[in-house]
């Protein structure tokens, strides 16, 4: 899989990008994850990738020029499945869009800055937006990286137990069951004794209880 995010900030993402399991799966050649700087894009010498909204609103707003460069230059690269743009105002992300966008070959994620983009932009060139809440962020970035780790984990052999990803929160529909680990007893706190019990299937008939109850305290929105 390959994704190619396009931004202003990119020494924003080369740390998150370079740790943990997404540097693993770049390592593995399960992923290619390449930043690119919007400003690369421009043809001004200042290098301004924004302007002044028509009709007078406030703030500033990206142009359409440096992002069509970028997405027309990667597109005579290779085919991609989708362009997502990271906008509060789009399809909320969850784990079910995580799960689909996993199987793709190819993505180009837009990490929107200032008031926005040309809405053109969006007319024309974006295939997806995607929300990770509803609140505003100062940029994409943080929803790109989230985006892109969501994914990435979910790629075969870039967890090194593929069943790890598949019991998570969310996967159906359920947020996961408590998890417990050595020592049995600490401080007086006792893990639940079914889970010392060896009997498989009782303890699978927990868990899936647990994460009933849990979803239904919790979450009761995903029950419906």
């Amino acid at each position: 899989m390959r994704i190619d995010i396009l931004t202003v900030l990119p020494e924003m993402l080369q740390s998150p990008l370079n740790c943990s399991i997404l540097k693993r799966a770049q390592d593995k050649g399960l992923a290619e994850i390449v930043v690119h700087n919007l400003r690369d894009y421009t043809t001004n010498k200042h290098r301004k990738v924004d302007d002044y909204p028509f009709g007078g609103e406030a703030g500033m707003v990206m142009q359409i020029e440096p992002i069509d460069r970028a997405i027309s230059s990667l597109k005579q690269q290779r085919q991609y499945d989708e362009v997502i743009y990271t906008s509060p105002d789009g399809e909320t992300f969850n784990q079910p869009m995580a799960n689909a966008l996993s199987l793709l070959d190819n993505i180009i994620i837009l990490c929107g800055h200032y008031k926005g983009i040309d809405y053109r932009i969006r007319e024309h060139l974006i295939t997806k937006e995607i929300s990770v809440g509803d609140y505003v962020l100062t940029g994409g970035e943080l929803p790109a990286l989230a985006i892109t780790d969501a994914l990435v984990r979910l790629i075969p052999g870039v967890i090194g137990d593929e069943q790890s990803a598949l019991s998570d929160s969310f996967q159906d529909n359920l947020l996961a069951p408590p998890v417990y680990s050595r020592p049995a007893v600490y401080n007086g706190w006792e893990v639940p004794p079914i889970l010392l019990s060896g009997h498989q299937a009782k303890i699978d008939e927990w868990r899936y209880e647990q994460a009933v109850e849990r979803t239904r305290r919790l979450r009761p929105d995903l029950l419906e």
